[in-house]
């Protein structure tokens, strides 16, 4: 839901701030009112205003002075300053030296302050949002969802901050897993478009006799089961951004269509006879290579030049290690909302692993593997016993051995909710320690342990099935 804008009017006099509050309300905004610049600054306590509608003369604290406080504390919002004929000159000083968004001669005109006051909330959520975007890119590497330190993603995180407010058709290249869905969300959040629909599509993933369909829509009747007009992506993404995933999978002669509509900005219909204008601003993604593809006929060279306008190519895990620890960061914070975990940190003799694996399912394979570890822990630490085994037949040497007990006992449960074997446990044994384990972690919930666990619900009941008969065999022998 959209919030109103909230406008603090500021003014001596009462009928004046009353005529103020009752316009800007009618506009469907939300005001609140203050008689001078000491009130001001109280009630910007409890109400963070969007804009702020001052006069300059007043009793008390005046417009000048609650400005100045203001900009000392570095949290001013747009200002619009009312000033009475004769006024004028320090209005405009107002402005200059206060950084006030605009000023207005009074007798105010209503329409000419609704467009002032409409600007300059925008203006505000432009700068909070390039504020917020600054944050990110100094916290640890990030920029929007992207997270990167190394000298490769931040060279990307520049070229996206460049190409971002542009109109520009953008390429994305890099094998699969890497990010390319996140990179087409970070340039629809960087553009103008972003309070637009973001729209994807992945065209491997649809057949040929419906790519068309669902990229351009379709009219009643226009083919066998066309029992409704339908819009298109195009039509959908109006005014947003629409990703065209795995666009090397896109038939040649939907190529075609698609690269008029890229010059043209107009779609028909399946079925239609007329056109009509689309705005809509292209990010297509590969993960084979664009020129290969273009020779091997699999791209149309003249789309690949028009999408081409910017090409961003995301580098493999593999080759940059050092962003393993603070995608790992980040991916533990939302791995914790997803399921409602505490995991706190990952232990060093973990991240070690971590970096010394060749990742080929690149950030994708990683959050798969945390996402394990952090269900498996559910709160503490994730723990070497809490990745899968293949990465613990990875772990330097002393390590994987650290937590080992006694030859021949039974599975000890970890302490942060996994489950540790002793050497000299059987295949059988351990199988047997960690579906119970998980059952016990999940409560019982069958569903959620084979999830946990990677085996169908079926499977799992016939292993339970199968250890009960076991304890009926040894109770009766």
């Amino acid at each position: 839901m959209i919030q109103p804008i909230k406008v603090l009017i500021v003014d001596d006099e009462s009928s004046q701030r009353s005529g103020l509050s009752a316009m800007v309300s009618a506009w469907g905004m939300q005001p609140e009112m203050a008689a001078e610049g000491n009130e001001a600054l109280a009630k910007l306590a409890d109400f963070p205003a969007d804009v702020i509608l001052t006069d300059l003369n007043m009793p008390g604290l005046d417009g000048f002075g609650f400005l100045s406080r203001l900009r000392e504390s570095g949290d001013m919002p747009p200002a619009i300053v009312l000033t009475a004929y004769g006024n004028i000159e320090t209005a405009v000083k107002t402005v200059h030296e206060l950084g006030a968004y605009w000023f207005l001669e009074k007798p105010i005109q209503p329409r000419t302050l609704e467009v002032l006051l409409r600007r300059a909330a925008a203006h505000a959520g432009l700068r909070e949002e390039k504020r917020n975007l600054e944050r990110q890119l100094g916290y640890k590497g990030s920029l929007g969802q992207l997270v990167g330190a190394s000298p490769r993603m931040q060279e990307i995180f520049a070229l996206l901050q460049q190409a971002g407010p542009s109109r520009a058709c953008v390429l994305v290249t890099g094998e699969s897993g890497t990010g390319k869905e996140l990179v087409a969300r970070t340039l629809h959040a960087l553009s103008p478009r972003r309070q637009g629909p973001f729209v994807a599509i992945n065209c491997a993933a649809l057949p040929e006799s419906l790519i068309e369909s669902e990229l351009f829509g379709h009219e009643k009747g226009s083919f066998t089961g066309a029992s409704e007009r339908r819009a298109g992506c195009f039509e959908v993404a109006q005014n947003g951004t629409l990703l065209l995933d795995e666009i090397g999978e896109m038939p040649l002669a939907t190529q075609a269509k698609l690269l008029r509509i890229l010059e043209d900005s107009k779609v028909r219909r399946l079925g239609g006879k007329h056109e009509f204008e689309v705005d809509v601003r292209v990010v297509a993604a590969t993960n084979k290579v664009p020129e290969e593809a273009v020779r091997g006929g699999l791209l149309r060279e003249d789309l690949f030049y028009r999408l081409n306008v910017f090409q961003v190519h995301l580098p493999p895990l593999r080759e940059r290690k050092q962003d393993i620890r603070p995608l790992a960061e980040a991916l533990l914070a939302d791995l914790n909302r997803k399921h409602e975990c505490h995991v706190a940190e990952i232990s060093p003799a973990v991240f070690e692993v971590l970096e010394r694996h060749s990742w080929p399912g690149n950030v994708r394979e990683l959050r798969n593997v945390l996402e394990r570890a952090v269900i498996l822990a559910g709160e503490g630490a994730i723990e070497m016993q809490h990745l899968p085994a293949f990465l613990q037949n990875r772990a330097p040497a002393g390590v994987a051995d650290s937590t080992a007990g006694r030859t021949g006992e039974a599975p000890v449960p970890a302490e942060t909710g996994g489950v540790r074997f002793q050497i000299g446990t059987t295949v059988e044994e351990a199988e047997r320690g960690l579906i119970l384990r998980t059952l016990e972690f999940t409560r019982n919930n069958k569903t959620r342990a084979a999830e946990i666990l990677g085996i169908s619900l079926k499977t799992l009941h016939n292993k339970l099935k199968e250890y009960g008969s076991s304890q009926d065999q040894a109770a009766g022998a």
